[in-house]
């Protein structure tokens, strides 16, 4: 038996059977023919930064963090391959010294390439794209340890892949589109909320990147470490973050202008809060932030993590909470240690009646009955999962009644 496994914030933990970490593809393939044979589950971890039980298997974990690396850079054709467990943040250097950049970026930046993909990580704007969005190609272990190419030739199993929640295989490399590298002019504010709905159109538009946290107590924006030019924000009162690209004359002011990869990330995170994400049409946004303000606001002391509210356009991957649609996206978060559960279904219903989808990294409640309603891809991606893998070797509890 092998030690027990938990993720990066402690509130998910399991004892698989066997735990891996694989070197090779041919070792992958190896392992997975052999959980399959033994009639165990694979489920795939790196950083395990993910809030839900998407990794937890009492059968096989695999363990790609030390299976990373860049694997090719064709700068020409802007595209980089990568193995599964390369930490995003590992790829800004090598990009830049290339010409290259990550199109866009999260507030955190450990976790693996293929866990962000997987999982439709994102970072904030309304013309950008999650991660997922800029994968063209794969290389997957499938359930019966076959090694599957996936690219552009093969549009619908590229639709499943882009965002799979690692249930039609164990992704080996991928292959994603970057950008010409960039530099970027960040500015830091502190707002009224209703500042925020005066100019919350007009904001997202004109800004690459426009994200902000709401703080209900006080005590909200030292949780995050947030501040504005070093005093702390107050209660009721909104961090306000803007990214804007900047030509090569304007020189680098750390903190302030600087290449795109250094801005993107806040904290460091404390794993101190357990996050739920869920995402609603960006026609609703203002609707869905004024309702959520309401909710925090009467169910303290629950609700005292900031309320992050970012924007991502719409593409085409099946599971993807932006299956064509653009959203706002709603985070809140529970502090590790208390009974939030009850502060937490309630955004839940609050947001479900908005039709509201869900991060898979992080905490939610979706049904079966919520998922065929409110993704329109649900059946075409579960079609795919069943044909690469008809006996669910990737399904876990969390995951089986969802898409079995």
């Amino acid at each position: 038996m092998s030690a027990t496994f938990a993720n990066w914030a402690g509130n998910q933990r399991c004892t698989p059977a066997r735990r891996m970490s694989p070197a090779s593809e041919a070792e992958v393939q190896a392992g997975v023919r052999d959980a399959a044979a033994a009639g165990q589950g694979v489920r795939v971890v790196a950083t395990g930064h993910s809030f839900s039980p998407v990794h937890l298997t009492g059968g096989t974990l695999i363990d790609v963090a030390g299976f990373a690396g860049i694997t090719l850079v064709d700068a020409a054709a802007r595209r980089v391959r990568a193995l599964p467990g390369t930490a995003v943040g590992a790829l800004g250097e090598p990009l830049w010294e290339q010409g290259l950049a990550l199109a866009n970026q999260g507030d955190i930046d450990t976790q693996g390439i293929g866990g962000a993909i997987g999982t439709a990580t994102h970072g904030s704007g309304a013309r950008l794209q999650s991660f997922s969005a800029s994968m063209r190609a794969c290389r997957l272990v499938d359930g019966r340890g076959e090694v599957v190419v996936i690219d552009g030739s093969t549009p619908d199993l590229l639709a499943a892949a882009q965002v799979s929640i690692g249930m039609l295989g164990v992704m080996t490399e991928v292959e994603i589109e970057v950008v010409p590298r960039y530099r970027l002019a960040q500015r830091i504010e502190e707002w009224t909320f209703d500042r925020l709905l005066d100019e919350w159109d007009e904001r997202i538009a004109r800004h690459r990147h426009f994200s902000c946290f709401w703080c209900p107590a006080a005590e909200s924006g030292a949780l995050y470490g947030l501040d504005v030019g070093g005093a702390a924000l107050g209660r009721d009162m909104v961090w306000v973050k803007t990214l804007d690209e900047v030509g090569d004359g304007v020189p680098d002011e750390p903190g302030r202008v600087d290449r795109g990869y250094r801005l993107y990330p806040i904290g460091p995170f404390e794993p101190n809060f357990h996050e739920l994400e869920y995402y609603v049409h960006l026609d609703r946004a203002k609707e869905a932030a004024v309702a959520m303000r309401e909710l925090m606001l009467a169910s303290q002391p629950d609700a005292v993590f900031p309320l992050e509210l970012r924007t991502v356009a719409a593409d085409t991957a099946y599971l993807s909470p932006q299956f064509e649609m653009p959203t706002l996206v709603l985070s809140v978060s529970g502090r590790a240690g208390t009974d939030y559960w009850d502060y937490l279904r309630r955004v839940d219903a609050l947001l479900g009646e908005l039709d509201a989808r869900v991060h898979w990294g992080k905490l939610h409640f979706l049904t079966a009955q919520q998922l065929h309603r409110r993704y329109p891809g649900a059946e075409a991606f579960i079609e795919i999962r069943r044909r690469l893998d008809p006996d669910g070797v990737f399904l876990n509890d969390h995951l089986r009644p969802l898409f079995a």
